[in-house]
Parts: C-alpha cells; sequence; structure tokens
C-alpha cells in the first residue's frame, strides 16, 4: 500500500508541475486538472497518513524516558496515534479499491416477464413501478425505451433509462432473477404461486467506447404496433437491428422517427454488447472472489418476494425485510447499502491479499 500511495503522491506532484507550465493550453489543462481533483482527496490523507506515522515514530522514543510522567503522556499520545493511524489505514484502503469506471453512468434497465404467465408479468409491472419510485427518491429521471404489455396491467418486457448521477452504482446490483411467491387474484383455492421476473442492468455508454462496424449489423423497419383506429402508425418508424456475430436483436418502436427509434436501439444493442465484454472479464476473476455479488448473472435468483410473510430476502447477502409493501414503493436502500458494502469488503480483502 505505501508503495502505491507514493507513486500516487509522485504522480500528484508531476501534474502539478505540468499545470505551472501549461500555458494557454486549455485542452490539457482541463484534463490535468480533473485527474489532479480525483487524486487529491487521496494524497491529503497519505500525507496524514504519513505525518501520523512519523510522529508514532518520534512518541517512540519517548516510551522508555526516565521521567515518569513523560512516559505516561507518551504513552496516551501513543494511544491516539495508533488508532489514528488505524483508522487512516482502513480509510486508504477503500480509497484503493479499484472503482467500477461505470459507477457513475446513467442505466438501462430491461424487466421481463419469466415463468409464471399473467401473474409473471403482473409482477414485472410492479419491479418496472418499484425501480421507477426508486429514481424519484434520488431525482433521477426515467425515459421509457420499449414496453410490451400484456393487456390486464402486466408487462411482458420493459426497457427504460435512468439518467442521474451515480444510478449505475447503485442499481447494478439488481441484476437477476427476482423471484415472487403469494396467491394471484385469479387462484380460487387460495394457493401460492412462484413466479419469476428477470432484470437486467446495463450501463450506458459512450460511443467512442464501443464500435460497431456496419457490417455487423442488419437493421429492419417495419410499422409501430397501433392502438387501432387513427392512432395506427402509417409510417415504418420502428427499428430492429440484429447484430450478426451474436445474434443479438434489439427493437424500438416508441419513438416518433425512424432516426430516433434507430438510435435508442443502438444505445441498447451497444449497451448490451459491452456489459458481455464485461461479464468476461469479471469471469476471470471471480474465481479469486469469495462470491459473486455484483457480477450481475441474469440467471441468477438474487431476490424472494414473499407476500404471505410480509418478507423479502436477498439471497446473496442473507438479508431479509419484514417491510415488503415499502420494498415495492421503492424503498430499496437497505439492500442496495449492504450489497455495497459486502462487495466493497471482498474487493478491500483482495487489496489485502495482494499486498501481503
Amino acid at each position: 500500500m505505501l508503495e502505491k500511495l507514493k507513486g500516487i503522491t509522485e504522480h500528484f506532484e508531476d501534474i502539478d508541475r505540468q499545470l505551472a507550465t501549461v500555458g494557454e493550453d486549455y485542452t490539457t489543462a482541463i484534463e490535468l486538472s480533473k485527474e489532479r481533483a480525483e487524486l487529491e482527496p487521496v494524497v491529503k490523507k497519505a500525507r496524514a497518513y504519513q505525518d501520523t506515522m512519523e510522529k508514532i515514530e518520534e512518541t517512540e522514543s519517548l516510551l522508555n524516558a526516565e521521567d515518569s510522567e513523560l512516559r505516561t503522556m507518551a504513552e496516551m499520545e501513543m494511544e491516539e496515534l495508533t488508532a489514528q493511524r488505524d483508522e487512516l489505514e482502513a480509510q486508504l484502503k477503500s480509497m484503493l479499491v479499484p472503482k467500477d469506471p461505470r459507477d457513475k453512468r446513467n442505466v438501462i434497465m430491461e424487466i421481463r416477464a419469466g415463468t409464471g404467465g399473467d401473474e409473471a408479468g403482473l409482477f414485472a409491472a410492479e419491479l418496472f413501478r418499484m425501480y421507477s419510485r426508486y429514481a424519484e427518491r434520488h431525482n433521477w429521471k426515467i425515459e421509457i425505451l420499449s414496453l410490451h404489455e400484456t393487456g390486464i396491467g402486466g408487462i411482458k418486457e420493459v426497457s427504460f433509462i435512468i439518467k442521474g448521477d451515480g444510478a449505475y452504482s447503485k442499481l447494478k446490483y439488481e441484476s437477476g432473477v427476482h423471484r415472487v411467491q403469494r396467491v394471484p387474484e385469479t387462484e380460487s383455492q387460495g394457493r401460492i404461486h412462484t413466479s419469476t421476473v428477470t432484470v437486467a442492468v446495463l450501463a450506458e455508454v459512450d460511443d467512442v467506447e464501443i464500435n460497431i462496424p456496419e457490417s455487423d449489423i442488419n437493421i429492419d423497419v417495419y410499422k409501430s404496433a397501433g392502438a387501432g383506429g387513427q392512432n395506427v402508425q402509417k409510417n415504418a418508424t420502428a427499428v430492429r437491428i440484429t447484430h450478426l456475430p451474436t445474434g443479438m436483436v434489439v427493437a424500438c418502436q416508441d419513438e416518433r422517427s425512424q432516426l430516433q427509434n434507430k438510435m435508442r436501439a443502438m444505445s441498447i444493442l451497444k449497451a448490451r454488447l459491452y456489459e458481455m465484454e464485461e461479464q468476461k472479464r469479471i469471469a476471470t476473476e471471480v474465481a479469486t472472489r469469495r462470491s459473486q455479488i455484483g457480477t450481475g448473472e441474469r440467471s441468477e435468483k438474487i431476490r424472494t418476494y414473499n407476500y404471505p410473510q410480509n418478507r423479502v430476502t436477498d439471497h446473496r447477502i442473507n438479508l431479509s425485510s419484514y417491510n415488503i409493501n415499502g420494498i415495492l414503493d421503492g424503498d430499496i436502500d437497505e439492500f442496495v447499502n449492504e450489497l455495497t458494502l459486502v462487495d466493497e469488503a471482498e474487493k478491500l480483502a483482495l487489496v489485502d491479499e495482494k499486498s501481503n
């Protein structure tokens, strides 16, 4: 850790030297200033840690002093300095944990009804509302990309963007299979049914981050499905994009123009391909992790919503909440915060293993 901190501090000081000589090259100045701002909290903490270590060294020389009063004062000061050192060390380790570069990004979420027929569609609609309410609580904006309803208030599938600083850092742990256990309204004998809904969380990516050759895609245009009568779409504005190398298909029809639908569909396709590559990278690291928190495996059953017991359980961290109505109203921070803490603890353990 000390070697890493030394390298960061030296790089920070080098940036200061470059800023002093950058002149009127405003582009470089902005880039350097941004990097400096990111490193400054770590450097300040590292300098405080170094100061504390020097004070500990000075105080140690007084522990064997002949003056008993001086020894007592040194012992008291040593106790405070040791606690301060341990706290700074823990904070620095946390700051040195590799950050996910996607954390500050907007999120593309996809919710799909799984097993359970109409009941799965109804629960998919409830999860969509849950994430919508969660976004409202954080003052984030939602834009629906595509929506296929079941006709009885349920959702077959929905794709939407949540725009807000840090949206991905909060929602990335929601990927996976969400299971609901309850008695459907249509069940006359009161039997509990189990249904599933799949949630995928993708970080929105910039065009410069992933390039898709035109030869790799096939674009079809068609008329959007309408409600009938005057609402039927007369022009072919809906767009379906097929990524030939993977067979991945993305369709978008909710925008008014073909161009807008194409842009939306391409945005989703790029996010999916980026996520696919990220999953491959994570798969190579997962053997060294104690669990798969944060990997976002879509086939992984992550949470159960049990209505008869008013319980929601996250199976990855074995955490239960007995406030199912509050959870479905968007109050999911208890799960989000605990998942974040566990994930960070695992990454810290890896940092410790590498440093030993």
